[in-house]
C-alpha cells in the first residue's frame, strides 16, 4: 500500500511539472516575441507622447500612459526570466530596425495633420492586437499568456477610442493586420476591464 501511495505521489508530482511553471525556461520564439514586444509597446507610447506634443491630443496622452504601463508589464517578464532589455531611454530610439523604420514613418504620418495622428493611433492598435494573437499562440507561459491577454485588451480599449474619436471627426477606419470582422466586433462592443 505505501508503495502504491508513492508512486501515485511521484506520477502526480511529474504531471504538475508542466511548461506552466514558472522555473521553465522560455524557447527562442517566446525571447524573442517579449524582447519585440517591449519595443512595440515603447513604439506605441513614443509615438503617441510625439503627437501630443505637436497637437496637445488628450487622447494621446492618456493612452501613452496606458502604454508605459504595458512597458512595465513586459518588462517584468523580461526580469523574471533573466532577459536583458531591449528598450532605449530615449524617447524615438529603437534597437530593432524594423521599428524604427515603423516609428520614423508612423511620426510623419503623424506631422501631416491631427486627423493622420489619430489615424495613426488606430493603425498602431490594429497591429498590436495582430502580433499578440500570434505570439499568443507561440507560448503555454501561464503568466506570458495572463499579460498578452490583458495587452490585448487594453489594444481593443484604445483602438474603440481612436475608432470614436475618428467618426467624430467624420471619418472612419479600415484594419490593416485584423481582420475587418475582429474590428467590427471590435467597436461594436463596450470598453473592457483589463486587469493590472
Amino acid at each position: 500500500m505505501r508503495k502504491l501511495v508513492l508512486v501515485t505521489m511521484v506520477l502526480f508530482s511529474l504531471l504538475s511539472c508542466n511548461k506552466d511553471d514558472d522555473f521553465a525556461p522560455l524557447s527562442q520564439t517566446e525571447k524573442d516575441d517579449l524582447l519585440f514586444l517591449r519595443e512595440e509597446e515603447k513604439l506605441a507610447r513614443d509615438v503617441y507622447l510625439y503627437a501630443f506634443d505637436k497637437y496637445v491630443l488628450d487622447i494621446s496622452n492618456n493612452i501613452s500612459q496606458s502604454e508605459q504601463k504595458h512597458m512595465d508589464k513586459i518588462l517584468s517578464l523580461l526580469n523574471r526570466y533573466d532577459l536583458a532589455d531591449p528598450a532605449s531611454a530615449t524617447r524615438g530610439v529603437f534597437n530593432n530596425a524594423e521599428l524604427q523604420t515603423l516609428y520614423n514613418d508612423l511620426t510623419a504620418q503623424v506631422d501631416v495633420s491631427e486627423l493622420e495622428a489619430l489615424k495613426v493611433g488606430a493603425t498602431i492598435e490594429d497591429l498590436d492586437i495582430k502580433d499578440i494573437v500570434a505570439f499568443e499562440n507561440r507560448t503555454d507561459h501561464n503568466d506570458i499568456l495572463d499579460a498578452y491577454s490583458k495587452l490585448k485588451c487594453g489594444s481593443r480599449n484604445h483602438m474603440r477610442a481612436y475608432y470614436n474619436r475618428l467618426l467624430d471627426n467624420g471619418f472612419t477606419y479600415t484594419s490593416q493586420y485584423i481582420t475587418a470582422t475582429q474590428l467590427e466586433e471590435i467597436i461594436a462592443s463596450t470598453n473592457e476591464r483589463c486587469g493590472r
